[in-house]
C-alpha cells in the first residue's frame, strides 16, 4: 500500500535561505546575553556535528520546562532528518541555555507515548500554538484527536535534555 503523502515540516528537508537565516536570527540574542527576553519558551542548543566535529548552534521552542530540575522537553520540528537531531543523536552530551542560565546535559529521544504525553501537555498549555504548529509540523488541521497526537508525535520527535555536572567533554 503506497505511504500517503507527508505534508508540514516534519516531511520536508531542513530550511534553506531565506529562511533558515530568520530562523537563526534568535542564536545573536544569545549570543548578545539577551536570551532572557525569550524567556522559558525558548533555548539556545549547542551540539556537536556529527561529521565535523565543530560546535553547533539552534535556538527551539521547549515544549516543557521543568524549573525545579531544569529538564527541557523540545521537539524537532523538521522531523528525524533535522541536522541538530541527527548530530545529538549521535553525540548527546550538549550544552544549553535557557534564559541567561546555561547548563552542560544529555539529550535523550522520548519513545512515542512520552513523546505524545509531552506533545498532549504542550497543547494544554499552548491551544493556540498547537493548533497553528500541527498544521505547520504535519499538515493537518489540528482536531485534538488521540490519532492525531499520536502520528504528531511519531512524525516530530521529542527529546529531554536533562543537566548533568559539567565535566568539560561537551560542545
Amino acid at each position: 500500500m503506497p505511504q500517503p503523502r507527508r505534508t508540514g515540516t516534519a516531511g520536508q528537508a531542513s530550511p534553506r535561505g531565506l529562511l533558515r537565516f530568520f530562523l537563526r536570527m534568535p542564536i545573536l540574542l544569545y549570543r548578545l546575553r539577551l536570551g532572557w527576553l525569550l524567556d522559558r519558551r525558548f533555548l539556545l542548543l549547542t551540539h556537536t556535528g556529527r561529521k565535523s566535529g565543530a560546535s553547533h548552534s539552534a535556538v527551539l521552542e521547549i515544549l516543557r520546562y521543568d524549573q525545579a530540575s531544569h529538564c527541557c522537553y523540545i521537539a524537532s520540528g523538521w522531523g528525524k532528518k533535522s541536522q541538530w537531531y541527527q548530530n545529538v543523536l549521535r553525540e548527546p552530551r550538549v550544552r544549553y541555555t535557557v534564559g541567561v542560565r546555561q547548563h552542560a546535559g544529555i539529550a535523550e529521544p522520548l519513545g512515542l507515548a512520552r513523546a505524545e504525553q509531552e506533545l498532549r501537555h504542550y497543547g494544554d498549555r499552548h491551544p493556540a500554538a498547537i493548533r497553528k504548529l500541527t498544521k505547520f509540523m504535519i499538515g493537518e488541521e489540528f482536531d485534538g484527536s488521540d490519532s492525531q497526537f499520536g502520528r504528531l508525535a511519531d512524525q516530530v520527535p521529542v527529546l529531554q535534555l536533562a543537566p548533568v555536572a559539567d565535566n568539560g567533554d561537551g560542545p
